[in-house]
């Protein structure tokens, strides 16, 4: 078969890679497509993956987000049909669900933000919709979106990959030093919360720890390497995930999928998220796996790092992840 992937923003790298190569290893032809935006192309050419680009980062405006949506949907379609592809597959690319539906190549849809917009047409379009079990149907299906053609994955988006290294993992070693920080998502979508809110707590720490800021792109990182943050790390490229996982005492995010890798594989995680909370993050948070504190304080972060012992990584959600990548797995090479 020749299955292709769209991969749009920095998580989709992790959550397919391994899929990737395991299709191509099982004699598949795979083609990826992408666009230039966030930390995306910098991730494959870490990984090695090759891809094809289409399309890029369109601004912060919805107009702009919504008219270079429509261009990329036209310009996949046509290339996903001069390819010959035999069905797709991708997590939160708003376009690929029309793109294929155009090219007439069956598509499977995933998402775990249900305050995505592009949800409403991917939802129609798609062939195969998976969310996580927390996900209600209800929240996907409606008029124009038939229930048979949605499936809810056990555990959450994040063990559908971490499995792979931490299932049956020992605990986390106990001997870490630095902070991670992973400032907000400023230009999606659906976020509509403060910027920068962070910054104060930053200064006032960096002189007793070992801080690493993950900016999401080189405005974010330009706002960081400011004076005032002196002695603190600005990673200005994205960071192996390994070296990350093995050098984090505490992570704190706002928002996004790397803050619930981190508390799913054993790191003391804090939620400085300050929007909505998604139901990825209430459930994390009900499992005792993330703290959310949206005012996070210098203090609170001392008093954290003087509490929190290393654990292990949540075995439960990682077996559920291995289930979840082969129910997905299936579906795709059962799709066309």
């Amino acid at each position: 078969m020749k299955i292709w992937f769209d991969l749009t923003n920095s998580p989709h790298i992790h959550f397919f890679r391994e899929m990737i190569a395991e299709l191509k290893r099982e004699g598949h032809e795979v083609l990826v497509t992408s666009r230039d935006a966030a930390n995306t192309v910098d991730l494959m050419e870490m990984y090695h993956i090759d891809y094809h680009l289409v399309g890029g980062f369109y601004g912060t405006k919805l107009s702009h987000k919504i008219m270079g949506n429509i261009k990329r949907v036209r310009d996949l379609a046509r290339f996903v049909k001069e390819q010959g592809v035999d069905v797709g597959i991708s997590q939160s690319s708003f376009a690929a669900a029309v793109a294929a539906r155009l090219a007439h190549v069956p598509c499977i849809y995933t998402n775990d933000n249900e305050h995505a917009m592009g949800n409403k047409v991917s939802f129609i379009f798609a062939n195969q919709i998976f969310v996580p079990e927390f996900i209600p149907v209800s929240k996907v299906a409606n008029l124009f979106v038939s229930k048979r053609k949605v499936q809810q994955y056990p555990g959450v988006k994040e063990g559908i990959y971490l499995w792979r290294k931490y299932l049956k993992n020992q605990q986390q070693d106990s001997h870490k030093a630095t902070i991670y920080y992973r400032p907000e998502p400023y230009f999606a979508q659906y976020y509509k919360g403060k910027t920068n809110f962070f910054d104060d707590a930053l200064v006032e720490l960096k002189d007793d720890y070992s801080i690493v800021i993950l900016p999401r792109d080189k405005q974010q990182a330009a706002h960081y390497q400011d004076s005032r943050f002196n002695g603190i790390t600005v990673s200005t490229k994205p960071l192996e995930f390994d070296q990350i996982a093995n050098d984090c005492m505490l992570f704190i995010g706002a928002g996004g999928t790397m803050t619930r890798e981190m508390a799913v594989i054993g790191i003391p995680t804090i939620s400085v998220y300050q929007d909505e909370l998604l139901d990825v993050d209430r459930y994390l948070i009900a499992q005792g796996l993330m703290d959310h504190n949206p005012d996070l304080t210098a203090a609170d972060v001392r008093a954290v790092i003087n509490k929190h012992a290393a654990r292990e990584a949540d075995q439960s959600l990682l077996q559920k992840g291995k289930d979840a990548y082969e129910m997905i797995k299936n579906k795709l090479l059962s799709l066309k």
